[in-house]
């Protein structure tokens, strides 16, 4: 008689099944795009920018969310603003209520009201002006539980206890340390809003910080020098696609053995202005 072997166990998955939710996104094509200015170490008024080869990278961007089954609105550019690209910074949208962005650099302080304009005309009924400087989803995370807020280089402080009063969310702040990674979008990315899954790069943080973020996501990815220099954590997350830049090909394994479909963007027009992926796309949570 043969020996019966028991059934094989599956070994249990260490991470959820991934899957893409529909996201609704705001961009603004970079029409008017250009380096006319200095208010962060990646911009350099002497390099100059191709506006064709800016537009045609932001399509594409545009064009793969779209093919991914999200819907993009657009905002339409002005002339004399050449950061609107950066939509991200213009307001963070939480369960229908918008609150807009207070520019810290006087450069940047008119396309708060184009913002506040657009979500006027689309119909949102909640939209408040901030009394304290923040730069939208610049400094601003969407997690499950919490509302992770970056500060140190643009934020205030102050920011923090506002949105939190207006949003009903528990609001978590973070010291940003180093000038390369002057927004929260620059050094960390949620990967998944439903399960408190994020990444980010620890250098960035100050020690404090640090300790907070291995406590309360103790399973996060964390990114090397290199990923974060190529704006590896300037992505987007739909819970299963994660657009980020081509450049940060380091993050593409580690997020696929975590069930992840990286997939990469070539935005390296718009790193002359100091924003990539994130930085264009502002997510309109209703």
């Amino acid at each position: 008689m043969g020996i019966i072997c028991p059934a094989a166990r599956e070994e249990p998955s260490l991470h959820p099944l991934r899957s893409a939710t529909p996201r609704r996104y705001l961009m603004c094509p970079p029409e008017h795009f250009g380096v006319t200015y200095t208010i962060n170490p990646w911009m350099d008024p002497a390099k100059p920018v191709d506006v064709a080869l800016a537009v045609a990278q932001w399509e594409d961007l545009r064009d793969r969310y779209r093919s991914l089954g999200h819907t993009v609105e657009v905002l339409v550019p002005r002339p004399g603003l050449p950061d609107m690209v950066f939509a991200a910074n213009g307001a963070t949208v939480v369960d229908g209520r918008v609150l807009g962005a207070r520019f810290a650099h006087r450069e940047r302080e008119a396309e708060a009201a184009v913002h506040l304009e657009w979500f006027h005309a689309h119909g949102f009924p909640y939209v408040r002006e901030p009394v304290h400087i923040n730069e939208g989803e610049g400094d601003f995370a969407v997690t499950a539980s919490y509302l992770l807020a970056g500060r140190g280089f643009r934020a205030s402080p102050l920011s923090h206890g506002e949105a939190q009063e207006y949003f009903g969310r528990p609001v978590l702040g973070l010291d940003l340390v180093d000038p390369r990674y002057y927004h929260l979008d620059t050094a960390l990315t949620v990967l998944d809003d439903t399960t408190d899954e994020i990444m980010y790069y620890p250098p960035a943080f100050s020690p404090g910080s640090r300790e907070v973020l291995r406590r309360l996501f103790p399973d996060a990815l964390t990114a090397t020098g290199e990923a974060a220099a190529a704006f590896g954590l300037n992505g987007v997350s739909d819970g299963l696609h994660v657009l980020l830049p081509q450049a940060a090909a380091g993050l593409f394994e580690p997020l696929r053995d975590r069930g992840f479909e990286p997939i990469g963007i070539d935005l390296s027009e718009l790193l002359k202005g100091g924003g990539s992926v994130k930085c264009c796309t502002q997510e309109l949570r209703c």
